[in-house]
């Protein structure tokens, strides 16, 4: 079913066990979208830093911002023919987010340094989704997928980071936030839960700002 989209390039964000990935790939599939996954099973220091966070942060962060900025820039400069628009499952701003809570002030300073260089060189999206799920379901996603280096993730830094995100959509003038309170429904199991996503992703006119929804049902 490929409709026409009125948005080139949509993000679909989240904290840790939102869903964003299962989201992003479903749209995709069902409206012939062009898929960007994050890549981070593969990074050396994640598992290291959830065990030994103070050690491993800098060189996690680090190498993060390279590997998502090296396949955005990659990926959005080279725009598919036979895709109707492009879809992600995160978004460049997840690095800085994410360093303010993992980093010390020296090594955030430093960062913050680098991420600004660099930020306004990859385009913004035209519509930004965030999931937004209680602490509680959040846990309860991330134990029911079983990673192995998840499992030491806790409460207060679910919490930080939830923060991290508001505090970004706050400050960003320029982009078109969408929040969407999914704590009482499942779009993965109920495809009538999928459709009413979909269809408020899609109908809506957003302008740049946050536009906040009612919790869904």
């Amino acid at each position: 079913m490929k409709k026409k989209i009125k948005y080139n390039y949509i993000v679909i964000e989240g904290n840790i066990g939102a869903g964003k990935t299962s989201l992003a790939t479903m749209i995709a599939r069902d409206y012939g979208a062009r898929l960007i996954l994050e890549q981070f099973e593969d990074n050396p220091f994640l598992a290291k830093f959830y065990v030994q966070p103070e050690r491993y942060a800098f060189p996690l962060e680090m190498s993060f911002l390279t590997e998502r900025y090296n396949q955005l820039k990659h990926e959005l400069a080279h725009p598919e023919l036979f895709t109707s628009f492009t879809i992600a499952d995160y978004y460049f701003s997840k690095s800085l987010i994410f360093a303010q809570n993992n980093l010390n002030r020296d090594e955030y300073n430093l960062f913050q340094q680098i991420f600004s260089i660099i930020y306004d060189t990859l385009p913004r999206p035209d519509l930004y989704v965030y999931l937004h799920v209680s602490i509680e379901r959040l846990l309860k996603n991330i134990a029911q997928r079983g990673r192995d280096y998840e499992k030491n993730i806790h409460t207060e830094y679910l919490e930080k980071i939830q923060n991290g995100y508001f505090r970004f959509m706050r400050q960003e003038k320029y982009i078109p936030f969408l929040v969407l309170d999914i704590n009482n429904i499942d779009f993965v199991k109920n495809r009538g839960d999928y459709k009413k996503l979909t269809h408020i992703i899609f109908s809506g006119d957003y302008t740049p700002g946050i536009t906040r929804t009612r919790k869904l049902t």
